[in-house]
């Protein structure tokens, strides 16, 4: 029998707001321990939560974004359940009036594009971070995180692979970071997923019984985690085992998912609107002001930059990677009004350089300057490998193209008479190699151009060269 998997993705973005949800500590990661709390994240008696509106606006935008449904009215409820990273014994999330539901993304899926429709938007408050690593038999607790904002983003069961939930997790993550509402950053648990799994035989319209895995931070891990539950699944299946609803986690050294915990149904969290809370009503005029707020969104870049600059598919992906990206492109364009010259460069030389995309911002090396160096290819003043040497120069010592060029006598030798007197001496001084091009090895034109570099010290214009000894070899 053959079976398939029914993947469904609750992604937890972290929203980027300097305090938390309902308390003015701060959310900065890297905090010591239990340095960012407060009587409201403890959830000690006497005290109040005030909503941050900055969480309501960035998690309106991410909706929007999503093309979600906006309900002008939504409610926070208590989701009541007991664990140590949750000091006040439930989590501030909603439930039965979420602020959003609906939506979809669209992601590439073996050469076509693939709906993948979601159930809904809410926003919660974080719970803290267990630590068991080097502390023995104990468990430590850090709060820093309870009470730090998120939205979740409830995907329907309709992914199909584990690639298909890669490439899904990436769009939202390039979504949210486009528009500014999350950093993304997996790492430090700004961006992480729980996959709900089942398998069915293939064909089947019923659903199977799924396992979530829990807390997944790494794209990588995402794509291992799930590969691994959907054969440890099939398996069972076929060998007569019952597949047990349950949350597992991924132990990423060894590969493979384990049992944590039975998976509590939604009546098992008693669910109820949260009394020291009231309602969130929004104004449709504030929310338009919000929608008109946005930036062109990644979907709509990558079209617009194949339509208008003319770029290959994967040019155009790379360049709307981020948003930093695509801002430095079209700011080098602003100097060097070639599109595929500029998106080789930034591709190769400039990305090459950069640790995180994120780094762009404080390249040393702007988009000015790139967009300056590479009119100095193309106005013939230095050649394409005298630029690389200058393009390292400028990053060591943030000076101008013009001024290296200029402090190291780079300038390509373009002068007809200097450079036929050069190639003159070198076929004089190379008659077999010329006999042997006569004779049809074509191939040694190259060794003639090399000769040429070597005597000029790389600096003069290949143009002008293989014309001049097109010219002399053909006498």
């Amino acid at each position: 029998m053959e079976f398939e998997p029914v993947i469904g993705l609750e992604v937890h973005a972290q929203l980027k707001t300097k305090s938390k949800i309902f308390a003015p500590e701060s959310t900065e990661f890297g905090g010591s321990p239990n340095s960012h709390v407060s009587p409201i994240c403890l959830g000690l008696p006497g005290v109040l939560p005030v909503l941050n509106k900055e969480v309501l606006n960035l998690a309106f935008k991410a909706a929007i974004a999503l093309n979600c449904e906006l309900h002008l009215r939504s409610r926070f409820a208590r989701k009541n359940y007991f664990y140590p990273d949750l000091p006040k014994g439930y989590q501030i999330s909603q439930y039965e009036e979420p602020f959003s539901t609906g939506g979809w993304v669209e992601i590439g899926t073996n050469g076509s594009t693939k709906r993948i429709n979601l159930t809904r938007i809410h926003m919660e408050e974080d719970a803290g971070k267990l630590v068991h690593e080097n502390h023995g038999n104990s468990s430590f607790v850090d709060l820093n995180r309870a009470g730090v904002p998120l939205v979740e983003i409830v995907s329907e069961p309709e992914i199909a692979s584990a690639e298909e939930a890669v490439e899904y997790m990436k769009n939202i993550r390039s979504i949210l970071r486009y528009i500014g509402v999350c950093d993304g950053n997996m790492e430090e648990g700004s961006l992480r997923c729980d996959a709900n799994v089942s398998v069915r035989p293939k064909g089947s319209d019923k659903l199977g019984t799924k396992a979530e895995i829990k807390n997944v931070n790494s794209f990588r891990y995402v794509q291992k985690a799930i590969e691994y539950e959907i054969k440890r699944q099939i398996m069972a299946v076929e060998n007569g085992e019952e597949i047990v609803q349950e949350t597992r986690l991924f132990d990423s050294n060894k590969g493979v998912t384990f049992s944590m915990r039975s998976k509590e149904e939604a009546h098992d969290y008693r669910y109820f609107p949260d009394p020291d809370l009231l309602p969130v009503v929004m104004e449709e005029n504030h929310i338009e002001e919000l929608r008109r707020s946005l930036p062109e969104l990644p979907d709509k870049k990558l079209a617009r930059f194949k339509e208008e600059y003319k770029l290959p598919d994967y040019d155009a992906g790379v360049l709307t990677s981020t948003i930093e990206i695509a801002d430095y492109f079209e700011s080098c364009l602003k100097k060097h009004n070639n599109p595929k010259i500029v998106s080789n460069w930034i591709m190769t030389e400039v990305l090459r350089e950069l640790k995180d995309d994120d780094d762009i911002d404080s390249f040393p090396i702007s988009p000015d300057k790139l967009g300056e160096l590479l009119n100095l290819i193309e106005n013939g003043t230095i050649s394409g490998k005298i630029a690389k040497e200058v393009f390292e120069d400028m990053l060591s010592s943030g000076k101008t193209a013009e001024e290296i060029v200029k402090e190291k006598g780079m300038t390509q030798i373009s002068d007809q008479s200097e450079l036929e007197n050069i190639v003159s001496q070198i076929l004089a001084d190379n008659p077999d190699a010329i006999a042997k091009y006569k004779a049809g090895d074509q191939k040694l034109m190259g060794f003639f151009v090399g000769q040429v570099m070597k005597e000029t010290q790389g600096k003069a214009n290949p143009k002008v060269v293989n014309e001049i000894l097109r010219k002399g070899l053909s006498d």
